[in-house]
């Protein structure tokens, strides 16, 4: 992306201020690279967040950064997707989701899957930190137990952000941070830490060998090969702008199986943008039969 860079060096008290042709060129490679759509209202939003990756690269000024967008755009995708978003996200955010996978779909899938062999697959896309995907894991463990195994079920989880995958991989949460989870769920799926990890908890082995954790950008390619059953991606597209959220909801039809299910977030809607989804629930949506 040629685009000229200008030389303003000039400085706030809390570092350098990040001039027209800068945020110009940051809201391009944004758009392109992320589909997020950045405002002028946001100009001051993205200076301060951005200061830090200033910092942590050792650069002095905001140019310094556009040219190694420039540059080398994928060497810094993932910190600057992360710098411009926010990652709110907690264990069984939007119950209502959790409640219909428990109650009704993972028992009817499971049923069906056990006698065609197939496998089910389920994709959280945008995991950020791991909650989302940890929490569909303690549901899909305890339906495999109830309503008996033989099924090759597995979830997979992304995101852009290496920080949060980071935190994903690791999964590890303050003791705090676990208010969505019942104290029943406490006990079984998480493991307490003791002397220096005190107040923390480690979810349990039994749920890692449930998720799979992988980086992916989802304006490019997915390397998936298999179809899902459902994918859950709330909260994410709101970042969007039109002709993004158009092209990735007709990705994700694509992806699913016949009559899969989209979960998006409680501030999000598919209305005016997309013809393959028939609204089932509360941002809950059904792939239409062909």
């Amino acid at each position: 992306m040629a685009v000229q860079l200008s030389q303003d060096t000039a400085t706030s008290p809390g570092g350098p201020l990040l001039g027209n042709r800068e945020f110009e060129f940051l809201r391009e490679f944004v758009l392109k690279h992320c589909g997020i759509a950045l405002s002028e209202q946001k100009r001051q939003l993205v200076q301060g967040r951005l200061l830090r990756r200033l910092r942590a690269l050792g650069l002095k000024e905001f140019a310094g950064y556009c040219e190694l967008l420039r540059n080398d755009p994928d060497s810094e995708l993932g910190d600057l997707a992360s710098a411009i978003s926010t990652n709110v996200t907690s264990f069984f955010r939007e119950s209502h989701h959790y409640d219909l996978l428990e109650q009704t779909l993972l028992p009817q899938w499971l049923a069906e899957k056990r006698r065609s062999g197939e496998r089910l697959r389920i994709w959280s896309a945008g995991c950020s930190t791991g909650e989302e995907p940890y929490a569909l894991a303690m549901v899909l463990a305890e339906a495999l137990e109830k309503h008996g195994g033989g099924v090759d079920a597995k979830i997979l989880a992304t995101d852009l952000s290496p920080q949060a995958l980071a935190g994903a991989r690791e999964g590890v949460y303050a003791v705090d941070k676990l208010g969505g989870v019942s104290a029943e769920r406490r006990r079984r799926w998480f493991l307490r830490g003791e002397g220096a990890y005190a107040g923390l908890a480690c979810v349990h082995p039994r749920l890692r060998e449930l998720v799979a954790i992988q980086p992916l950008n989802l304006l490019h390619d997915w390397p998936m090969s298999g179809l899902f059953d459902a994918i859950f991606c709330r909260n994410v597209v709101i970042y969007f702008d039109k002709p993004t959220k158009e092209r990735l909801f007709r990705r994700y039809a694509a992806q699913l199986v016949p009559e899969g299910y989209l979960f998006l977030g409680h501030s999000e809607s598919m209305h005016g943008l997309n013809d393959d989804f028939a609204l089932v629930g509360r941002t809950v949506y059904r792939k239409k039969p062909v």
